[in-house]
């Protein structure tokens, strides 16, 4: 079983550059299972019905979030109705949405998705070890297949998570920093890791930003309002090899896709 993984989708260029590069990589690969990070995908800030449907219009199966999954009202209401859309599990149970959701293949196999926030400079919510050990147990008794998108800020907190399930979940996918690490492996147990899949956003920015506001900001500590920059854009993305009965990866891959 093959499932890509497509990093945090930042604003109109990561939209645009997934339009123009998932066909190719789904027939090239020739993946089962397409899950893809939309928190940013409206304007750089969360997501909104309009733009989620726009998503999934691409083939997309699960889109997971993470903090700024709220940034955008319509949020609210659309994760309430779109069922594949997920946010951290390890959010007070009243918050609406879901954290996981066991959902078919192309082929008709069972594959669990496992949303979960870090804690490490992300807020106080409840603990993202405990809550992922109940949430996976639950998820094994239908399917071993389990995908881990762990929206965290800290390379510490993610590799101690990652060792923490090895062999418990096909993958840990780190999201959120935005920039794509080159330490992808599959831990002794059978679980695929790699500290961050990246950004599928412009290219000529600071992590999805207009940079020189960023630039202004490190130099003057004025706060300002982040925008989303524009131009050239990267899908960034990892494909995991798993095998379906065991549930264990047999490789992870690191894509970095360019466009103009």
């Amino acid at each position: 079983m093959k499932v890509l993984f497509i990093g945090d989708i930042v604003g109109e260029p990561g939209r645009k550059a997934l339009k123009e590069g998932l066909p190719n990589l789904i027939e090239r690969l020739k993946v089962d299972f397409i899950i893809a990070n939309a928190e940013n995908a409206a304007g750089g800030f969360g997501i909104t019905s309009a733009v989620g449907e726009e998503i999934f219009a691409l083939g997309i199966d699960v889109l997971t979030s993470g903090n700024h999954i709220w940034d955008k009202k319509d949020a609210l209401t659309y994760i309430q109705k779109e069922s594949n859309l997920l946010r951290p599990a390890n959010y007070p149970e009243t918050v609406p949405g879901k954290g996981s959701i066991v959902a078919k293949t192309s082929a008709g196999e069972k594959i669990a998705v496992l949303n979960i926030s870090g804690r490490v400079f992300m807020g106080t919510i409840d603990c993202p070890f405990k809550t992922a050990k109940k949430e996976i147990q639950k998820l094994r008794e239908q399917t071993n297949v389990i995908i881990v998108d762990l929206h965290a800020e800290t390379t510490s907190e993610k590799s101690a998570f990652g060792w923490y399930v090895d062999g418990e979940v096909g993958a840990v996918i780190g999201t959120h920093t935005h920039v794509q690490t080159a330490d992808e492996t599959v831990l002794p147990k059978g679980t695929a890791f790699i500290t961050d899949v990246g950004m599928t956003g412009p290219i000529n920015s600071v992590i999805g930003v207009k940079k020189d506001l960023i630039i202004g900001k490190f130099l003057n500590y004025i706060p300002v309002r982040f925008e989303t920059a524009k131009g050239p854009a990267i899908l960034a993305a990892v494909v995991i090899d798993i095998d379906p009965k065991s549930g264990h990866a047999l490789g992870i891959q690191r894509l970095q896709l360019k466009f103009p």
